[in-house]
């Protein structure tokens, strides 16, 4: 056993897909807009403004803790949180404190229980940047007052590894759901991680928390680094200090931002402008009927249909690729294993090498269905699938693109037996190779043969026909 295991608990901010911000009617969809272009008195913290509560954002906050198996409050109120930051306009932050939206609920993962400790609403601060080499910081205020989902969870991960697959199937919930794009390059989707270190199954240890990890990768680096920081101190007799770190991307290291605050010093006290919200049952039942396949059902259902669990895995908790893989299911009536197989074998490489997602493209999943087709009845041969995908990508009939090339298979013997015949001609060194028991060079003359059927040769009657002619079992 390891001298020191890794506890970890993770705090998951989820910006939501509301139209407007979470106590004024700004419009929320600022990425990309120019600074200082959606705001108003309320998220700009002007004196004798009232705010008032996002509906839409609740009923939000109310889904995402079903999804999580949470315990939804009958009665919960904002608090105001206090401290100072030049980008929180207020120089306070209304939160939820110590009666959340939803809380005490679990993830599974992996065949683990993560427990949630709590789900809770609020609002987000300002954006500071600061531009290099500048003694001076800029802020945008479009972010201000942006609705939040802030969920925490109990200290159940105990490596880098298990926390990147429960951001992973978060963020999969959160767009399942439609409640947020929960998308990390646009800072929809941010992790804060607590890690301390601890003797296997002794009391916890001193924690540390790494603020605003913006990335998985961020995430897995920032813990297996901070892991190995905590071991060589504890090794060498020192102790842990409670602090909040950073994370230092390019460098690869955290580095201490502040000694961590306790509750107090956040002076939390209820809201005296927001009333509190009252969830009836009445309200409660409409959104767990609301409630669509979750990721984990997903999984299950497809592993029913014969699907392989590690397929299914992948396509369960890649939203674009389920909703993309359920409609071309029903377009098609072969195996669903033959769809999976292109969706996360040559499609996923296209979309990999364009930073693309399935829906950003023009494919159709009656495409890709004919594709499939055409692939699991053995009309087309790899090559022939290999070079018709970026124009299936593109919006393009595969099967009209087949017709129109002529790219069916070819198994004829007596049509492939000239083409054969004339590379086995050309070729007598690799011929001799071949007769002597190097068996691996008659690939030397299976490539000529594709190239000059532009690849719709069936390989195994070509290996067939080639082992007629040289006497071998190839």
């Amino acid at each position: 056993m390891p001298d020191f295991e890794a506890v970890v608990g993770l705090e998951v901010h989820l910006h939501l897909k509301t139209s407007s911000k979470m106590f004024c009617g700004c419009d929320a969809s600022y990425f990309g807009e120019a600074p200082n272009t959606h705001t108003c008195p309320v998220c700009l913290g002007l004196p004798g403004v009232l705010p008032s509560v996002n509906a839409q954002a609740v009923d939000y906050g109310i889904l995402f803790g079903l999804a999580l198996n949470c315990q939804i409050a009958p009665w919960t109120q904002f608090h105001r949180k206090s401290y100072y930051y030049p980008d929180m306009p207020k120089n306070y932050q209304i939160s939820q404190y110590d009666l959340p939206i939803a809380g005490h609920g679990y993830l599974e993962v992996e065949g683990q229980k993560v427990r949630i400790k709590r789900v809770h609403l609020e609002e987000d601060a300002a954006k500071s940047t600061h531009p290099d080499s500048a003694n001076y910081s800029l802020i945008d205020l479009n972010r201000a007052g942006s609705p939040l989902i802030e969920m925490v969870t109990e200290p159940d991960i105990h490596n880098p590894e298990q926390a990147r697959v429960f951001l992973s199937h978060i963020r999969a919930i959160a767009q399942t759901l439609g409640v947020s794009d929960a998308n990390p390059e646009e800072g929809k989707m941010r992790a804060d991680v607590n890690v301390s270190l601890r003797r296997p199954g002794g009391e916890l240890g001193t924690k540390v928390e790494i603020k605003n990890l913006n990335s998985f990768r961020s995430v897995v680096r920032a813990l297996e680094f901070e892991i190995r920081r905590q071991q060589e101190i504890l090794r060498s007799g020192r102790r842990v200090e409670q602090a909040t770190l950073g994370w230092d991307e390019a460098a690869g290291r955290t580095y201490v931002m502040r000694l961590k605050e306790g509750e107090a010093d956040y002076r939390y006290f209820p809201d005296p402008d927001l009333p509190p919200i009252v969830v009836d049952q009445t309200w409660l039942n409409r959104l767990r009927a609301a409630l669509p396949e979750l990721p984990a059902q997903k999984y299950t259902r497809y592993v029913e249909t014969g699907l392989r669990p590690y397929d299914a895995e992948i396509l369960a908790y890649n939203t674009p690729q389920a909703r993309f893989f359920d409609r071309a299911l029903i377009a098609y009536q072969g195996s669903p294993q033959t769809i999976a197989n292109l969706l996360n074998g040559e499609v996923a490489g296209y979309l990999n090498e364009r930073r693309l997602e399935v829906h950003q493209t023009a494919l159709e999943p009656e495409n890709l269905a004919r594709l499939a087709g055409l692939f699991e009845r053995r009309e087309i041969t790899n090559r022939v699938l290999s070079l018709l995908l970026p124009e299936v990508m593109e919006g393009a009939d595969p099967l009209r693109l087949v017709e129109e090339q002529g790219l069916r298979s070819v198994s004829d013997e007596g049509s492939l037996r000239p083409i054969v015949e004339r590379v086995v001609a050309a070729n007598p060194s690799v011929v001799e190779q071949v007769k002597g028991g190097n068996l691996k060079a008659a690939n030397a003359l299976l490539g000529p043969i594709m190239k000059e059927t532009r690849g719709t040769a069936k390989a195994d009657v070509v290996k067939k026909m080639l082992s007629e002619m040289l006497g071998v079992e190839l």
